[in-house]
């Protein structure tokens, strides 16, 4: 997204976000919205795929995306628990989707990889997924859908004062 597709952020919109009661009234709302998301995200991952958790499939796609990487770095980027990561690495290898490796310049280091089944599974519910987004999104005007990627974009990236 350029700069000339993201929202604007004006000095009066870059300080505290619920200064009165409208602005209380609009953080309440999108805390429920954003509930509301997340609860038919996880039910959605659910019935594109029985078997596949919404966790493990953004845990697939973060492997694919990097090319593989360790459980301790998986862990670390979702913010998850090291025991969360590790059953879910656990399952993922149970099924096949995906494979441990020795670091080719550590071999103290193991790293996770897709398999092939891992691979093909991510596209087919990346493309179920992709047409529900569609499907959904289909009258929306084009201004609005860069506005609200924008939103989105802007509201992921934000990370707590000293980073962590």
């Amino acid at each position: 997204m350029t700069a000339a597709e993201a929202p604007d952020e004006s000095a009066a919109t870059q300080g505290a976000p619920a200064s009165g009661p409208a602005g209380e009234a609009a953080v309440e709302t999108i805390q429920r919205e954003m509930t509301v998301f997340a609860r038919r995200a996880r039910a959605s991952a659910g019935r594109m795929h029985p078997e596949l958790s919404l966790v493990s499939y953004t845990l697939l796609g973060h492997l694919e995306e990097r090319g593989g990487c360790r459980a301790t770095d998986l862990a670390a980027h979702y913010a998850l628990d090291k025991s969360t990561v590790s059953r879910q690495v656990a399952a993922l290898e149970r099924t096949g989707l995906i494979e441990r490796r020795l670091d080719p310049e550590d071999h103290r280091v193991q790293v996770l990889h897709l398999t092939d089944a891992g691979r093909q599974l991510l596209v087919q519910v990346t493309e179920s997924r992709r047409a529900a987004f569609h499907e959904r999104l289909a009258g929306w005007p084009e201004e609005d859908l860069k506005r609200f990627a924008g939103y989105l974009t802007r509201y992921n990236a934000w990370t707590p004062p000293g980073g962590g």
